[in-house]
């Protein structure tokens, strides 16, 4: 039983990495917790909910994807290649069409200008309201920017195959 709870370890050191390291991962949770703290304000569906929140986890998955292809191909090709550049790249694109769709499927559900007057009229009229979004902003923008050490942390790989 112990392996299986580590699996759960693992993966969350492999969260830690991507919010830690990758940029891009922290500019998706961004808008992943924007996303989330605005949907209750419009009527949205048990099944819009789910398409929401499946379509975050899939940019979110698809970007640690990414960042597990861009590892495992430097680890493997060193040195410029074409082969280990076509590798990265599609990676990015993967993510890149699941952020495309993303925000297609939020125009679909968030697309309704009463609701988008009512929420901007809610804001606009509670000034305490706006000024906790300007500086959720500048924080989302030092933790974008700021992230941490560009270095990779070593993992022991024998400890997992024992686990």
């Amino acid at each position: 039983m112990i392996p299986f709870f580590k699996s759960f370890i693992f993966a969350g050191q492999g969260f830690w990495f991507c919010l830690r390291h990758e940029r891009n991962f922290r500019i998706h949770i961004v808008a992943a917790v924007y996303v989330l703290a605005f949907a209750p304000s419009f009527s949205l569906t048990g099944a819009e909910w789910a398409i929401l929140i499946i379509t975050l986890a899939i940019v979110l998955a698809s970007e640690a994807v990414n960042t597990a292809v861009e590892h495992a191909v430097d680890l493997s090709s060193p040195n410029i290649d074409p082969t280990a550049r076509i590798a990265k790249d599609t990676a990015a694109t993967a993510v890149l069409i699941c952020s495309i769709a993303s925000v297609v499927v939020g125009i679909i559900l968030f697309y309704r200008p009463a609701e988008l007057m009512s929420l901007w009229s809610e804001i606009w009229d509670k000034p305490w309201k706006l000024l906790l979004i300007v500086f959720s902003l500048v924080i989302s923008l030092i933790f974008i920017i700021k992230g941490g050490p560009e270095k990779t942390i070593p993992i022991n790989c024998k400890d997992r195959e024992k686990g």
